[in-house]
């Protein structure tokens, strides 16, 4: 019995090839999602940000959980999306949205134990929270957020994104990511069908 239970705990932890699996594909997710937010030199484009990268983005990470299946792996890879977003010039919310979508995320797929396409799709919603993060300083520190704009872009840029941003948007923006985060996971599943197909055959050989 103790054999069978440190077995067990040994399968739950993440192991090197397990890392090397979150890099991977964090780099695919960042160099899909990172074309389409090109767009967002456009003012116009901004809030639809919420829309795309969920979309685009879920052909990847539907991907992604076909290989992940330990706890913690989603949320590793969130919060990798949302350290190199700063990189790329956004703010540090995109590190805590990123770690909590991630989190829940991990939290729907462990649920299912990692065996459910719904729980996928679902947790491909919870995920793509982290685009939120790119949004939150217009909401919480405006003034200061156009006027880095105005400096970067110029003042017209920054004065059509704040047309484009209302406040009030700020909660439609939020569900919008999950949302088409979830038509994204539904658009992945399609896409990546074989690939859970034999996810799921590989779990019940295993079980076996």
């Amino acid at each position: 019995m103790s054999t069978l239970a440190n077995s067990n705990q040994k399968k739950r932890r993440l192991e090197g090839k397990d890392f090397i699996t979150i890099g991977i594909y964090t780099v695919i997710y960042m160099v899909i999602t990172t074309l389409v937010a090109i767009l967002g030199f456009i003012p116009i484009f901004i809030p639809l940000m919420a829309v795309l990268c969920p979309l685009v983005g879920g052909i990847p990470y539907m991907l992604y959980v076909t290989k992940a299946k330990k706890f913690g792996m989603t949320a590793i890879m969130g919060f990798l999306i949302g350290l190199l977003n700063i990189f790329g010039g956004n703010g540090y919310l995109t590190m805590l949205t990123g770690l909590a979508g991630g989190l829940i995320a991990d939290i729907i797929l462990k649920k299912a134990d990692y065996k459910s396409s719904k729980s996928a799709v679902l947790s491909c919603g919870a995920f793509s929270i982290w685009v939120f993060g790119n949004f939150a300083p217009i909401f919480l520190n405006r003034d200061s957020y156009l006027v880095m704009l105005t400096e970067g872009y110029g003042a017209e840029y920054a004065t059509t994104l704040n047309t484009y941003m209302p406040m009030w948007i700020a909660p439609i923006l939020l569900v919008a990511c999950f949302v088409f985060g979830i038509v994204g996971g539904v658009i992945g599943k399609a896409i990546c069908k074989k690939h859970f197909q034999r996810s799921l055959t590989e779990e019940v050989l295993h079980t076996k």
